[in-house]
């Protein structure tokens, strides 16, 4: 693969991530798909045909390797070719071209069947109650409550609308293919819908009672900020104490002109802080460059980096300016399965740089710019156009960010008002300064 000289540096990395699919914001949402038959008729083994060589295709001509998985890609597709000419059903023909992207080795390359697909795109609107939720052992638990005193944290969401939860979860969590990333995804578009209107939800409370509650649905919170062909999407940014620590949030590494200045404000506001915390839980990602940005408010050496993304013909060096009023006290990144992309950039960097103490659960493993598109026979087909090696020489995709303290959220400690993973963060912080 060839490289790119050294003079790639932070300013061709900005450019070409504008240029390139970067942003992991719903990893899964898949447009109109349809379902099939899985009977064989004449006509489904021609779609089945053509997904084959739609996949084959995509991988020879935008995989970042000319030798995608250091293999002979003309090969693959003479072996695998008569298989998908024999395949008696579609459930083989599945196979079939999962079994060809299997020969990669590499994560980021999926196959998603149209039904299963139809299950985990389901977004009706951005209205949104009030709570996020996140899959804890198994169940649909509400995490946080930004608006409103009905829904309390811990609680077991049951029914949202129409939709069994139990039984999604269930349903999705049987097919390998679906990550931890995507199945709270799944979940989450559930409880959102058109703005102003009203959701049924049931609930299972403290005490194991049932409660149930119709919701208005509300205009989520944050400023809408636009990035490329994205549609407008809505980015809130939060700092505040606790006690002498901050506390910086944000739902996604967009709206850059007042992102990047809202954060450099809240780092030099907390110049005298004792610790400084960053949670990126839930957020899925964004623009490349601003993790180089925030990253610099956050290191005093010069001659640090974040990693390396290569692209076919192409590397891009994740380099950090450093500020010289950057804040050199203790860091904690809070990080869970729902952080993506340039929130591991973000949190695997400064790991590998030994600047931040990383809390949570692992990251989603979905570092890098991916695609998930369409095929001819209704089936979803995610792959990726980059691979990115952190500073460490770590490979996030598939792996994801390994916390330095693995700290989980239960039912329990939530329904008694605590944030198991803030809390040892800010544990570590005091000692730190003790």
């Amino acid at each position: 693969m060839r490289r790119a000289s050294p003079a790639c540096d932070a300013k061709d990395v900005r450019g070409a991530i504008n240029r390139s699919v970067w942003i992991l914001l719903a990893a899964m949402l898949l447009v109109g798909v349809h379902r099939y038959s899985t009977a064989q008729t004449g006509n489904t083994r021609a779609l089945q045909i053509d997904s084959f060589e739609t996949v084959w295709t995509t991988i020879r001509d935008k995989h970042w390797d000319t030798h995608p998985g250091g293999l002979d890609w003309g090969a693959i597709h003479a072996e695998y070719r008569p298989m998908i000419e024999a395949a008696k059903s579609e459930d083989e023909a599945r196979t079939v071209i999962r079994a060809m992207l299997s020969r990669l080795g590499q994560t980021h390359f999926a196959i998603f069947p149209a039904g299963v697909a139809e299950e985990i795109s389901n977004q009706e609107g951005d209205g949104n109650p009030g709570f996020d939720v996140r899959v804890l052992g198994g169940q649909v638990i509400v995490t946080e409550v930004y608006q409103g005193e009905s829904v309390h944290t811990g609680w077991e969401l049951l029914r949202a609308g129409t939709w069994d939860l139990p039984n999604l979860v269930g349903k999705l969590r049987a097919d390998p293919a679906i990550h931890d990333y995507a199945l709270v995804r799944a979940v989450q578009s559930r409880i959102t819908g058109p703005v102003g209107a009203t959701r049924h939800f049931v609930f299972r409370s403290a005490g194991d009672a049932k409660a149930e509650l119709d919701l208005t649905l509300r205009t989520p919170r944050g400023e809408l900020a636009a990035f490329g062909n994205l549609s407008p999407q809505r980015v809130w940014f939060e700092f505040r104490r606790l006690n002498n620590t901050g506390l910086i949030r944000f739902n996604e590494f967009l709206d850059l002109t007042r992102l990047i200045p809202a954060f450099g404000n809240a780092v030099q506001a907390c110049a005298a802080c004792n610790g400084l915390i960053i949670d990126v839980r839930g957020n899925p990602g964004g623009i490349g460059g601003m993790a180089m940005g925030m990253a610099g408010w956050l290191v005093n050496h010069p001659d640090q980096r974040l990693g390396t993304m290569y692209m076919r013909g192409a590397t891009l060096k994740f380099i950090i300016n450093p500020r010289a009023d950057a804040y050199t006290g203790p860091l904690a990144i809070l990080v869970d399965e729902t952080s993506a992309s340039t929130s591991e950039i973000f949190a695997g960097g400064l790991q590998d740089l030994h600047r931040a103490r990383i809390f949570g659960t692992h990251t989603a493993g979905a570092a890098l710019p991916s695609v998930v598109t369409r095929l001819p026979n209704g089936d979803g087909f995610q792959y990726a156009v980059a691979n990115y090696v952190s500073e460490g020489g770590k490979t996030l995709e598939g792996n994801g960010v390994t916390p330095d303290v693995e700290v989980r959220l239960t039912r329990e400690t939530l329904l008694a008002g605590h944030d198991a993973v803030m809390d040892t963060a800010l544990q570590w912080i005091r000692q730190q300064r003790q």
